[in-house]
């Protein structure tokens, strides 16, 4: 008897856990950037292009700024300043690739930190595999190394 409630007890703390890790997207289809859309983007004139944030452990695209993963607290802080003082019109594109996205830790809080601010046009850069595959693989435009 004791194993029978053992085994329920662990399904419902799986189903718990896996309905939890998958926590809704807050973003919708037409919220979400081509990678050849921001490259071409990125040839504009510094004051036409938008705003583009690394919310992940890398920053590799040319003119994006830095905030770090923004699923660990110093990162969100980080975010949140570099965007405290933009006009709430301002395009502004984030983007992780550590993985993809139905596992990043970093793109849910990030977008979810845009909308809560009230940017009226945050959008997320489509990587659905990781940053390799989708950016630098692609001969998108990469930061200079350091």
């Amino acid at each position: 008897m004791k194993r029978f409630f053992f085994a329920c007890f662990l399904i419902v703390a799986g189903y718990t856990a896996r309905s939890q890790s998958a926590s809704p997207v807050p973003w919708t289809q037409a919220q979400l950037v081509e990678p050849s859309v921001l490259a071409a983007q990125l040839q504009l004139p510094i004051s036409q292009r938008p705003v583009v944030i690394d919310v992940g452990p890398a920053g590799v695209i040319s003119g994006a700024r830095v905030a770090g993963p923004a699923g660990e607290k110093e990162g969100l802080g980080r975010l949140k300043k570099m965007l405290a003082d933009l006009p709430r019109e301002k395009p502004v594109i984030i983007y992780c690739g550590c993985c993809p996205f139905e596992h990043c830790p970093n793109v849910r809080p990030a977008f979810q930190t845009l909308l809560s601010m009230g940017f009226r046009n945050p959008r997320l850069l489509n990587l659905p595999r990781n940053l390799k595959a989708d950016w630098i693989d692609r001969g998108f435009p990469l930061a200079p190394e350091e």
